[in-house]
């Protein structure tokens, strides 16, 4: 017996998919992002909370013990998370939740002999596989537990292709045998697939992929529901499915690039991968106090912030220095390109912890049009999103990406660590432009530097 009936138990799953929905709204702005991230936490624990009371269950205490484990562990980790690393964390998560959604399929599978429920069974299965041990992968190149670039053997797309087709034989043979041992090659055989599918993947695509995986685990845990037969589930996997593959395609848009193309440039050398060779030709560079009468004495400053803000924790010195040019009556703005820093909000969610103010972040197709208009464009460990390589050299890795049009200011201000490129190993020639100029160093350190000389104006 039960504590809830149907009826409220429908209800309770009503209620908690509706707080999904309203978290995916509250998610969509800066402003409302953490107000929907509760919403969404509220949600799940309206849902676990009505399956302990309207299912009987077994083995109670190992499944308490499991939660409590898995929060223990799982707390202090997202606690401790690096702003920096919080894709790796993503990518963690993906990972976990696919491979749950493929174990609780194949436990599933020796309890129905319906070819339907067999069918969404090695979909699962298949799919979630995939992304356990595809997420698995990314979270090492992020992480640089491995290397960042694309890796390519020979035989590679036809192993990929293998793959394939062994995953579709073994799953058509599930379903009309429901057999175990081929639900377990089925499994390898995905698990395989996931490792293939992301180490061609290199560079400034990375990202990308984690998120195409967070819609495979959606789908996955969709499929789950279908198994289990649980609405709650379908509901929630859909929409985890429906809103990574809607922001798969915003990220590979921004980059100027398809997902086959992310996926598969690289067996035609068309994937960003990271480069560690510094340049030689000659820049202009300058000191921070020099930096600060450009800054002290513009009407008009824009912002545009990078990777290299977020490893340096400069978030709140940006801030500072933003303020005190307002205070001198100077017009300052944040413009935020879709893909700075690793993945979409980065540089929104970095700053918005720094209390800068929402109106004051500019997207990108936003502030383009005032980079004319202005005295001084600060570049703050960004490269990439700001290289004109993307409009100018073709076969380049990032052509064809949108970028952020600094090199229209009047004058441009890189704080830069060194010579380095960025993460799609493009050389940037703006850097070589008699307008701009390059202060070296910690870019917290650097924004410290500029800012005391500021007030010492």
């Amino acid at each position: 017996m039960t504590l809830l009936d149907p009826l409220w138990t429908a209800l309770l799953y009503l209620a908690a998919a509706v707080c999904f929905i309203l978290a995916l709204k509250g998610l969509n702005s800066p402003r409302t992002a953490r107000r929907g991230n509760l919403v969404g936490a509220f949600g799940a624990v309206v849902a676990v909370v009505t399956v302990f009371l309207s299912v009987k269950m077994d083995n109670v205490p190992w499944i308490m013990g499991a939660i409590v484990v898995g929060s223990g562990i799982a707390a202090p980790v997202a606690r401790r998370v690096r702003m920096t690393q919080m894709p790796q964390l993503v990518a963690l998560f993906n990972g976990v939740g696919g491979g749950a959604a493929a174990l609780v399929a194949l436990l599933e599978l020796a309890h129905t002999e319906d070819p339907w429920v067999r069918l969404a069974i090695v979909f699962t299965l298949l799919v979630g596989a995939v992304s356990f041990s595809g997420s698995g992968v990314t979270f090492a190149k992020l992480q640089e537990l491995m290397t960042t670039r694309p890796v390519v053997f020979p035989g590679l797309p036809v192993a990929m292709a293998l793959a394939l087709l062994a995953g579709l034989a073994a799953a058509g043979a599930i379903v009309g045998t429901g057999s175990t041992g081929l639900a377990l090659l089925l499994l390898a055989v995905g698990l395989v697939a996931g490792v293939l599918l992301v180490l061609p993947v290199g560079g400034a695509d990375v990202p990308i992929v984690i998120s195409l995986l967070n819609a495979f685990t959606g789908l996955a845990v969709a499929a789950s529901g279908l198994v289990l037969g649980n609405v709650l589930l379908v509901v929630a996997g859909t929409l985890v499915g429906a809103s990574g593959t809607i922001l798969t395609r915003a990220m590979a848009a921004a980059m100027g690039r398809s997902v086959a193309g992310i996926l598969f440039g690289a067996f035609k050398g068309g994937s960003t991968a990271g480069s560690t060779t510094a340049s030689d030709r000659p820049v202009r560079s300058s000191s921070a106090e020099d930096v600060a009468v450009l800054l002290g004495y513009a009407q008009r400053v824009i912002i545009v912030p990078g990777y290299g803000l977020a490893v340096a924790q400069g978030q709140h010195t940006a801030a500072e220095l933003a303020e005190a040019l307002e205070e001198r009556g100077i017009r300052v703005d944040f413009a935020i390109h879709p893909v700075a820093g690793r993945m979409p909000g980065h540089m929104n969610v970095l700053l918005a912890e720094a209390n800068v103010p929402y109106e004051s972040l500019k997207e990108m197709s936003e502030i383009n049009s005032e980079f004319k208009t202005t005295d001084v464009a600060l570049v703050v460990g960004a490269n990439d999103v700001v290289n004109p390589a993307a409009k100018t050299t073709a076969g380049s890795p990032i052509y064809g990406m949108p970028i952020l049009e600094v090199g229209e200011a009047r004058q441009v201000v890189f704080l830069k660590r060194s010579m380095r490129p960025g993460f799609a190993g493009v050389e940037n020639d703006l850097l070589y432009e008699p307008q701009t100029t390059l202060l070296f160093g910690d870019a917290k350190d650097s924004l410290t530097q500029v800012l005391a000389a500021v007030k010492g104006l």
